[in-house]
């Protein structure tokens, strides 16, 4: 072999191994956002881009107050996409609390854009929730708040708005109207993005909604929540959740723990497995309830967890061990699948 044909083989060598180091890396930074692009509602089921069924799953912040507000930061949303593997946020704004948006409008939007800009930047979709019991009789701020969020991100394909936490026992008739007020602000702005509407009863009477749901507007769906382990939210509960779905409602499970509604009590892992796999049966995106280090059930960190990532397992709880590696081998199939 010359000298020179010896050299331009090894050139060859060098180029195809920076090819495949350059795929390999394209491939590693692949995020959902590119590979499913703006969502909308089409025939009561939440589709992508190209038109195929979006399911999303990930984490819900805690409070935007109390324990939960040291984990409102970017090296959190990094750690979270990379290691528990989300690919969808929620941003539990609180509203009514001390501290909330209520007392302290602008310190609030501070701390929760920082953080939606950060999952905007990791390519994962953010859920901006208005984390509110009461929004009935926050009408006049809900609006402003909406108005500014859909202002600030028009047309980014990441971005869903869940504009009523949870009402509780109020008639969906009232629930209905405050979303009609608040979906209408929205769209002066934002004319697509996704709109997630509460029902009654901690979102849980979601039949009573698909009886009568909200027309005039697109690519509007509904939450609905449980706590796998509550003995109030087993059958009954996944039936009128099942009948919702039969009737088409286009539906998001935008908070659900695997312990009791009091975010304390038992966790029950072959109930949470059974709801896990109901989601998964309807294709259902979802987020759980909660990242914060409090010592409850639901909480997914052991008291003193650091507030910027970088967990060990040591220091997830039972449940924050449990979900982690639900999301990892859910999404990691989905990534495969969408190649």
């Amino acid at each position: 072999m010359t000298t020179s044909k010896h050299y331009i083989i090894k050139i060859s060598g060098v180029i195809l191994l920076l090819l495949s180091a350059i795929t390999f890396c394209k491939a590693q930074h692949v995020n959902a956002v590119a590979s499913h692009g703006a969502l909308k509602v089409e025939d009561g089921k939440i589709l992508d881009s190209h038109n195929k069924p979006a399911q999303l799953r990930g984490i819900s912040l805690s409070w935007s107050i109390w324990g939960g507000r040291k984990y409102y930061n970017a090296e959190v949303v990094q750690w979270l996409k990379k290691d528990f593997k989300i690919n969808l946020l929620r941003v539990s704004m609180a509203v009514e609390p001390d501290n909330g948006y209520l007392k302290d409008p602008i310190g609030q939007e501070k701390l929760i854009t920082a953080v939606i800009d950060a999952a905007l930047k990791e390519g994962i979709y953010v859920l901006i929730d208005w984390h509110d019991h009461h929004a009935n009789v926050n009408v006049k701020e809900a609006k402003s708040f909406f108005k500014k969020m859909s202002a600030k991100y028009s047309g980014v394909p990441n971005v869903i708005y869940e504009i009523w936490n949870e009402p509780e026992r109020i008639a969906w008739k009232e629930v209905k109207a405050y979303a009609l007020d608040v979906i209408a602000e929205i769209r002066k702005n934002d004319k697509e993005n996704i709109i997630v509407v509460g029902s009654p009863s901690w979102d849980q009477d979601i039949d009573i909604a698909a009886k009568d749901p909200i027309k005039g507007f697109k690519n509007i769906a509904y939450s609905f929540h449980f706590y796998a382990s509550d003995p109030n939210h087993q059958e009954k509960l996944m039936k009128k959740a099942d009948e919702a779905l039969n009737l088409g409602l286009p539906v998001i499970v935008t908070e659900w723990g695997v312990g009791e509604s009091n975010g304390n009590g038992i966790f029950d892992q072959q109930k949470s497995d059974k709801w896990l796999n109901w989601m998964e049966q309807h294709k259902l995106s979802f987020a759980n309830w909660n990242l914060t280090d409090k010592k409850e059930t639901t909480a997914l960190l052991l008291p003193g967890a650091s507030a910027y990532g970088q967990w060990p397992s040591t220091m997830l709880t039972p449940a924050g061990i449990y979900i982690r590696q639900w999301l990892i081998k859910l999404n990691e199939i989905q990534t495969k699948n969408d190649k």
